[in-house]
């Protein structure tokens, strides 16, 4: 017995199996301060919650249409609207079990074997890991630290060719915490119009943590909503992830493909958790902008805590709860620094090869943990390193 080939062309999101050998360790005895994954510590706010309770009580427990409960596409597709200043009607709206359905089904939908996709390097790994397994080219986008964490519009320009069926944009962006800046997103836009034949996906799932200025999507551009699946969700915004909440809006033909592929997978969405995510959207957003004033403190601490560490510099993110700090001053591959550390450090974190080649040299920390741990955690660095950079020195 065998697995089939394409299985061997899947790859994987590291930050779990990192978290699984801190827990390991945990198990032992150590004390390890997680900096690895990427989920507020936050709890989901007493109002969503009361609305899941109270929708259980009145019956929201049986199977629901796979492309989302009439009401809740009709909240998303307002609130869409809303924040892009672009009109979206429900049919326009897909309800999926978090946002990575909205990568593999787009990609599924879309793209044949050979068929090329341009995606962000360092970029979320699930990008490469769908595109090699629908049989698509991944052609990888630099994201460079000199650019603020954006990308050179010239260098796109250049990767754009007739066999482009695909584009992932994502913006605020995991790992590094960049913004595109309005220049370049027109830059893509005048570009994109030479190649009619792509798609874009724009993964917008850290809309509302953004520090400073308003959140920009492509689909605000004239003509990008009828070529644009745009990702958003619950997980990030609202502290919901295992609450399995994401969405999908996008033209009507693709969003009607993508609910025959959620049909063929997981059937449908909760019906209760639909209603959850409709007092999200429509409640009170006084936790939600609670818990990003409380990112943005803890972006402070970790930014200049790590500029105080030897080999180490850390721009400051834009957005998200990640930095991204370059760590080629210490000596050491990002792997091997990231292993040392929490083996010797107790600290977890990910390198930045987790998130495509381009990540050499870069440490990802998710500061989605108290000042106080991200303290400490600095505070077992500037213990660990110096004899971390003098053993790769030898």
């Amino acid at each position: 017995m065998r697995l089939a080939q394409s299985y061997s062309r899947l790859g994987t999101e590291t930050a779990f199996e990192v978290l699984a050998r801190a827990r390991a360790l945990e198990a032992s005895g150590r004390k390890i301060i997680h900096l690895e994954i990427g989920e507020p510590d936050f709890d989901t706010p007493a109002n969503i919650r009361d609305a899941a309770k109270n929708a259980l009580d009145a019956g929201f427990t049986h199977y629901g249409p796979s492309a989302g409960l009439p009401e809740t596409r009709a909240a998303v597709a307002a609130y869409v609207s809303k924040t892009r200043g672009v009109a979206y009607k429900p049919e326009e709206i897909i309800i999926v079990p978090g946002g990575k359905p909205v990568i593999f089904f787009t990609i599924l939908a879309l793209i044949e074997p050979g068929d090329e996709v341009i995606y962000p390097n360092p970029g979320f790994p699930i990008y490469e890991s769908m595109i090699n397994y629908a049989g698509g080219k991944p052609v990888p986008l630099p994201i460079r630290e000199e650019r603020n964490f954006d990308f050179d519009p010239a260098e796109f320009e250049k990767l754009l060719t007739p066999k482009t069926k695909l584009v992932i944009l994502n913006s605020p962006a995991n790992p590094t915490g960049g913004v595109m800046s309005p220049d370049t997103m027109e830059h893509v836009v005048k570009a994109l119009v030479k190649f009619p034949d792509a798609m874009l996906l724009s993964d917008e799932i850290y809309s509302r943590i953004v520090y400073g200025g308003k959140h920009l999507s492509p689909v605000s551009a004239p003509g990008m909503k009828e070529r644009t699946m745009l990702l958003d969700g619950f997980s990030k915004t609202w502290a919901m992830t295992g609450w399995r909440l994401g969405y999908g809006a996008g033209p009507k033909w693709l969003i009607d493909a993508i609910a025959k592929l959620a049909t063929n997978d997981h059937s449908c969405v909760s019906s209760f958790s639909q209603i959850a995510a409709i007092e999200a959207l429509n409640g009170p957003q006084d936790a939600v902008m609670a818990m990003v004033t409380e990112f943005k403190k803890r972006r402070d601490v970790i930014v200049k805590g790590l500029n105080a560490l030897p080999g180490i510099t850390c721009k400051t993110p834009s957005a998200a709860f990640y930095v991204f700090p370059n760590i080629k001053g210490t000596g050491l591959k990002s792997k091997a620094l990231a292993d040392a550390l929490l083996s010797e450090a107790g600290v977890a974190c990910l390198p930045g090869t987790s998130f495509g080649a381009m990540g050499e040299g870069y440490l990802r920390f998710s500061y989605a943990n108290s000042v106080e741990n991200i303290a400490d955690a600095l505070a077992a660095m500037r213990l660990a390193l110096p004899k971390l950079s003098a053993v790769a020195a030898k």
